[in-house]
């Protein structure tokens, strides 16, 4: 007969609670094994990355800008009387020797000027002429009214001869005799005044003369001003070179003083680079420069640095060592390197793309005969335009990734395929 089993039920109950127990264990250890994992390195296409090798020696030191070629001589022709503009002769672009006309202005008020002073100037000629001949006239009435006191005046003292022998042989009175002396005293005395008027006469002529003579100048200067004024109404190149700019439209009114054209000379120019304002501090007047105008490159030199920044950058002037480069024209735009030092036997390699001078970074480091790439921290020293210095972190032969990185910074490794 069957024997029954007592507590069956609790045993069972009991075995299923630890088998429940231990599995609870496990699922609590497995998902807690799992979550201190580290999540899979990403794959990187490795033709899609920059990379740069480290390398010790000799790093050039340079700093960038971008700018323009200018003529080193500007010449910027004004309109040196107002007038309306007839005719643009000259078109930018065109070789112009200095008497090149380029515009033709009109001013009828200036005309009418012109001519005013051209009749004034010939009545001060007459008025001039005028006066010279009623000086003559009058000069010689003098001259004949003194020859006529001077002959008689020559011929009482002759008479005065006469009577002093006639007087001596008794025969003539003393009273005639010194009637002769007194005419002779008298004569003498109006002698002596005509030739004092004489005297007067040429120095009051020349004065009266010089007065009108320089009525005479004023009026040929005034006269000369008006057609000078009226010859620059044909404006002028005023120097050789290349028209660069026509500032002014057929019908414009333009005032004295206003700018024209502008007018260059293309075998002239100069690089004005705009380097960063933190790069410019370095920058020094004739230091080595390089101005690549995308068709050739020539060297050059700094030669002057703009005191002043403007939108962040410093102006600086670069000019040629030798022929400009082929190309070259103004308002081209260049790129231009400027030599700031060598430094000798220094760790370096290639910019990162945010690898600034004197910081600190996270950089991939591709592990030699592997496939993978590490974050290492590495101390930037001073930095040019294509190469940096590495101060720590790196050594020689290391190869990292100069690319922008920045969607896997929350990577430390990376797989590289």
């Amino acid at each position: 007969m069957d024997v029954p089993r007592k507590n069956i039920a609790r045993r069972r109950r009991i075995v299923r609670g630890v088998w429940m127990v231990v599995g609870l264990a496990a699922v609590a250890a497995i998902t807690l094994g799992l979550s201190r994992l580290k999540p899979a390195a990403p794959s990187v296409d490795r033709a899609t990355l920059f990379l740069g090798q480290v390398k010790r020696g000799e790093m050039l030191r340079e700093v960038r800008g971008t700018g323009n070629l200018v003529p080193e001589i500007v010449w910027f022709i004004p309109a040196t009387t107002a007038g309306r503009v007839e005719k643009i002769l000259v078109l930018p672009g065109k070789t112009v020797e200095a008497d090149t006309v380029l515009i033709e202005l009109s001013n009828p008020q200036l005309q009418l000027e012109a001519v005013d002073a051209e009749w004034k100037l010939k009545a001060a000629e007459a008025s001039f002429k005028s006066l010279e001949v009623r000086l003559q006239d009058e000069q010689l009435a003098l001259e004949a009214s003194a020859a006529r006191v001077e002959a008689d005046y020559n011929e009482a003292s002759l008479l005065l001869d006469v009577n002093q022998e006639l007087f001596d042989n008794g025969l003539i009175s003393e009273r005639n005799l010194r009637l002769t002396q007194v005419r002779v005293n008298e004569l003498k005395k109006l002698n002596a005044i005509e030739m004092k008027r004489l005297a007067l006469r040429d120095s009051s002529q020349e004065a009266r003369l010089a007065d009108q003579r320089a009525r005479v100048e004023q009026a040929r200067a005034l006269s000369g001003l008006r057609t000078e004024q009226l010859d620059l109404l044909h404006v002028r190149a005023g120097t050789p070179g290349v028209l660069e700019q026509m500032q002014v439209q057929v019908g414009e009114q333009v005032a004295a003083g206003t700018t024209l054209a502008k007018v260059t000379d293309p075998t002239k120019l100069k690089a004005v680079l705009r380097v960063p304002e933190t790069q410019a501090r370095e920058v020094r007047i004739g230091q080595i420069a390089s101005i690549d105008t995308r068709s050739a490159v020539a060297p050059g030199r700094v030669v002057r640095i703009d005191p002043a920044v403007q939108n962040g950058t410093v102006a600086v002037d670069i000019s040629f060592d030798g022929p400009l480069p082929e190309g070259a024209r103004p308002d081209l735009s260049v790129i231009g390197n400027i030599e700031i030092e060598r430094m000798d036997d220094v760790l370096y390699v290639g910019r990162p793309v945010y690898g600034q001078e004197q910081a600190t970074v996270g950089l991939f480091k591709i592990l030699p005969d592997t496939s993978e790439a590490v974050r290492v921290k590495v101390q930037l020293g001073r930095s040019s335009v294509n190469t940096i210095e590495i101060v720590s972190g790196l050594v020689v032969g290391d190869t990292i990734v100069l690319s922008d990185m920045s969607q896997w910074d929350e990577f430390d490794r990376l797989r590289l395929k």
